[in-house]
């Protein structure tokens, strides 16, 4: 325990110098009797609590386990009866210019702290307003047009703290830069965001947990590119439509929670407003299921959205996109939809989010694992989806690649299971 507290210690004191900086600072670790000297496993809270028992009724916390956003549930340690102080945790962070200004609005209206993507929710969900202001008509095809008008460099910069000033302005044809509390929020010319923070987390005793640092990355293409309409027909006195696609229940019910409170906000501070503009939103649960999402979604669809905050999960976004929105014309914005597979769709640009790619979040994991936590060899452990095989493939190419990683070995475990001793024990041996 002992040795944990150190290297909390050092973790607290990461910022936005980066992950690079406390390379050389934590020493002794080891998975001991020819394993990995790490572990890094990929999945959701649901399926987690079973997975972490069945570790640790067979295994020390000498072992530092390295996990990302998925696993993010303060709740997790009492449910899984340990305090999972051997953890360390990567997630995509509020840190967008209005990062502040969200987290107070959030606040007012909710009387608690926002939870893990509700900023990314919050920008989804802004977005899209501005977009159908901007494009004057409830119309898929009209929206998409606007996505990059709104968001990437050039005009009246607006944020949650202006939010309704800036719906105004687009609806009246003026030229807007919506600056985010998840990130600046430019798209790149796959509908992802060119820039985006990462937290570094860990467990509290008690409950919750706490980020311990924050550091900026941007892509290849950090002031956005793609596709835009040449003008902003704009007009007001009319309703503007927007979904909100997430799960209420499921593997992610936890998370969603939050995200759904925050995708709300935008309609409610217009809704609120003395302008001659009202915004109609419906909420349909994906139930963190394809076959609910895809259902789900077709209710929003046939309701006439033509614009969807969600999904959350990449198991449930790629079907949904591939099957609905898609087909339909419809302009969905995932806030925490992160597998790669989501920018390899055929999509014809209608498929946005707000949330980065896991290509990014590989690569922070693989040098926090090498740097931070001095692992020269890993295993990972990962969710048998399109999220938890792209991130631990990434992550491990990376952690070999670029580190001089050896990973021995990559298991990947079905939901829904009721013990994982049998994988965890593979992942936990030598090669």
């Amino acid at each position: 325990m002992a040795r944990n507290v150190r290297r909390r210690d050092v973790l607290s004191g990461i910022g936005a110098a980066g992950l690079a900086s406390t390379a050389g600072c934590i020493g002794g670790l080891g998975g001991g009797g020819g394993g990995p000297d790490m572990l890094t496993v990929v999945g959701y809270p649901e399926d987690g609590i079973q997975l972490f028992r069945d570790y640790y009724s067979s295994y020390s916390d000498d072992t530092d386990i390295l996990i990302p956003d998925g696993l993010r549930d303060g709740d997790l340690p009492g449910q899984v009866g340990n305090d999972m102080s051997n953890i360390t945790g990567t997630a995509p962070a509020a840190g967008g210019p209005n990062q502040e200004a969200y987290t107070s609005l959030y606040e007012d209206e909710y009387g608690e702290s926002p939870g893990v993507f509700s900023s990314q929710s919050y920008d989804s969900t802004a977005i899209g307003i501005l977009a159908n202001a901007a494009a004057g008509e409830n119309s898929g095809p009209a929206i998409r047009d606007q996505m990059r008008n709104v968001c990437n460099p050039g005009g009246m910069e607006v944020g949650p703290g202006n939010f309704v000033e800036g719906v105004e302005a687009a609806a009246n044809g003026e030229n807007i830069n919506y600056q985010g509390a998840s990130s600046s929020t430019n798209f790149d010319e796959n509908g992802d965001p060119a820039s985006a923070a990462y937290a570094t987390w860990e467990f509290v005793e008690g409950g919750g947990t706490e980020t311990t640092g924050t550091s900026n990355f941007e892509g290849s293409n950090p002031d956005g590119a793609g596709p835009s309409a040449d003008e902003m027909p704009g007009g007001m006195g009319r309703e503007i439509m927007v979904g909100i696609l997430l799960p209420e229940t499921g593997a992610l019910a936890s998370t969603g929670e939050s995200m759904i409170n925050a995708a709300q906000i935008p309609a409610i501070q217009v809704n609120d407003a003395d302008i001659d503009l009202t915004v109609d939103t419906q909420l349909e649960d994906t139930e963190t299921n394809s076959q609910s999402g895809v259902s789900a979604a077709n209710s929003l669809v046939n309701a006439g959205y033509p614009y969807i905050c969600g999904t959350a999960s990449s198991g449930v976004n790629v079907p949904v996109s591939q099957e609905v929105l898609i087909p339909n014309e419809i302009v969905g914005c995932s806030p925490s939809s992160t597998a790669l597979s989501v920018t390899n769709l055929e999509d014809n640009d209608f498929i946005f989010r707000t949330a980065p790619s896991d290509r990014l979040q590989g690569r922070v994991m693989a040098q926090l694992a090498s740097e931070e936590l001095e692992a020269e060899t890993c295993s990972t452990l990962y969710v048998n989806n399109d999220y938890g095989q792209q991130l631990s493939e990434r992550f491990s190419g990376v952690f070999e690649d670029e580190f001089d990683g050896e990973v021995f070995r990559q298991t990947a475990f079905n939901q829904g299971e009721s013990s994982y001793s049998s994988v965890v024990s593979d992942a936990m041996s030598s090669q």
